[in-house]
């Protein structure tokens, strides 16, 4: 009898492995945050993370449509207020309830962190009061009209009211209290970022009690942590395995298009440049302020190759600064053809008939191909008769440095939120503190009457209006300006084992809870 139960024990002891194996999720990402502080940075990898422990107000969902979090619904009162209704229920995971004094004490802090590389200020600022009109309502009201305010706060994600937040409080794990569907396990830089079920959690629970995100840069070493059965499921797959996923039955695939527009930034603000150099090296009165030029290197990129070449399908032509069907885009910006004969006239015509050096910079950890698609883009503007070299750096250093505006061309990429409008905010205004403008215009274009459009874009709630505005000043920081080069929209990808599934989403975020169990 005792050795049937001890063979019997045995003959468990795989299922119940299983059985935890199940119960548990592991991701392989392509990075982990860069601090646990979830109004650190406005990254969208530490927005990601930060929405496991923690909710905003109203949340996005995979087409970035707003949803109900911590408020259940609201309206607007008057151009300058807000009122939104709480969740009576919403709670910290310490079992404390989500007051208006924290979500003031939020939205106070978060565009104010210290050393903060990427500020939450741009959506924070517009806020001038947080008022509690009821027993679970508040008002916000704001400076002026702010049509995309909840959408902006969005990514704000609420924290309890504490004196003396600080960033290492959250990076120790001590203040990562939250309303979230999971509450923090562990974490240290650079190693797996682990998460529980937070019990408190009043909406649908996620259906993985325990999940471990592992950073893995490499795509290679996250395409063979799947295959191996390290991981369970991973993100940003390399255009070349993904139809090799979608086709084997051990494996299940999830796609959708991108928000995220890939682009070059152009000096156009300084009279010289640092990687601007005349053909033989001497010191060049900066080309890139020219238009003319601008255009000339927009048109020698032949964008279909790039889609189809290096990024082998997975990725969308852009001529505008979001995809097909985004408010505020317009059909008829469609992407720039690929016309060398007409580069090397406009050139020649701004005075350039020789060319000239410049460095094209860019990561080379931190989008899909982005190292091959910044040496595609200089071997093309070599035929068109620059002398162009190239430079990659991985993120880390690459954003420090992009924010330092040491490059000429860069290759950057951002996500709209949720329409043109954010981009026209953001990238194309001229850098503003004041107006909160400008913020990640690393070129330093700037025209006053596109200015004044885009102001009075984000000040506008009518929508057909806004939508006019948007449309009117994205034609002419394009086709007229050549503010910046629209290249293309990424594809969004991740694959995962069978009997997983998985919601793709626009915003590029991979978020447990967005996982689930095949039937």
């Amino acid at each position: 009898m005792k050795r049937l139960l001890l063979a019997a024990v045995a003959a468990l002891a795989p299922l119940a492995a299983q059985a935890q194996e199940r119960a548990s999720l592991r991701i392989g990402v392509e990075t982990g945050p860069t601090s646990l502080d979830p109004h650190y940075a406005s990254l969208i990898t530490n927005v990601a993370f930060a929405r496991h422990v923690f909710q905003p107000l109203a949340e996005q969902d995979d087409r970035q449509v707003l949803r109900p979090a911590i408020a259940r619904s609201w309206r607007v009162v008057d151009d300058t207020t807000w009122e939104l209704e709480l969740d009576p229920n919403a709670r910290f995971s310490d079992g404390r309830p989500v007051t208006v004094d924290d979500i003031a004490f939020t939205i106070a802090r978060a565009g104010d962190v210290p050393n903060s590389p990427s500020s939450f200020r741009y959506a924070t600022r517009p806020v001038q009061a947080v008022e509690l009109v009821g027993p679970h309502t508040i008002r916000l009201r704001t400076n002026g009209p702010v049509p995309l305010l909840l959408n902006q706060l969005a990514l704000v994600m609420i924290v309890p009211k504490r004196e003396g937040l600080t960033t290492a409080a959250f990076n120790d794990g001590s203040a990562m209290i939250g309303s979230g569907p999971y509450r923090l396990v562990s974490w240290q830089p650079g190693q797996p970022v682990r998460y529980a079920r937070n019990e408190a959690f009043t909406g649908t629970q996620p259906a993985f009690p325990t999940v471990e995100f592992r950073p893995i840069g490499n795509a290679g070493a996250r395409v063979a942590a799947l295959q191996s059965g390290d991981v369970d499921l991973i993100e940003i797959i390399p255009p070349e395995q993904f139809e090799r996923f979608r086709t084997n039955p051990r494996f299940a695939t999830a796609q959708s298009p991108s928000n995220r527009l890939i682009f070059l930034t152009l000096d156009s603000g300084r009279e010289e440049s640092p990687h601007v150099r005349a053909p033989e090296g001497s010191p060049l009165r900066n080309p890139l302020r020219d238009a003319r030029v601008r255009r000339a290197l927009s048109i020698a990129i032949n964008r279909d190759a790039l889609v189809s070449r290096t990024m082998q399908g997975q990725a969308v032509a852009a001529g505008d600064l979001g995809p097909a069907g985004y408010f505020g885009t317009s059909p008829d910006l469609t992407p720039p053809a690929f016309d060398l004969a007409e580069a090397r006239r406009l050139l020649a015509e701004a005075g350039y008939p020789h060319g000239f050096a410049v460095q094209v910079n860019g990561p080379n950890d931190r989008y899909v191909n982005d190292e091959q698609v910044v040496q595609a883009i200089a071997q093309m503007w070599t035929r068109a008769g620059l002398q162009a070299s190239v430079e990659v750096k991985p993120r880390g250093v690459w954003l420090s440095e992009a924010a330092q505006l040491r490059y000429s061309v860069n290759l950057a990429g951002f996500s709209p939120n949720p329409e043109v409008l954010g981009m026209l905010v953001t990238q194309i205004h001229s850098w503003d503190t004041t107006l909160g403008m400008g913020t990640a215009n690393r070129g330093r274009f700037g025209n006053p009457e596109i200015d004044a459009m885009i102001q009075r874009a984000s000040t506008t709630m009518d929508d057909a209006t806004r939508e006019r505005l948007t449309q009117e000043a994205t034609r002419r920081a394009l086709r007229d300006e050549t503010a910046l080069l629209p290249l293309y929209f990424q594809v969004n990808t991740w694959a995962m084992r069978q009997g997983i599934t998985y919601q793709a989403r626009t915003d590029e975020m991979t978020l447990a809870f967005s996982a689930g169990r095949a039937p």
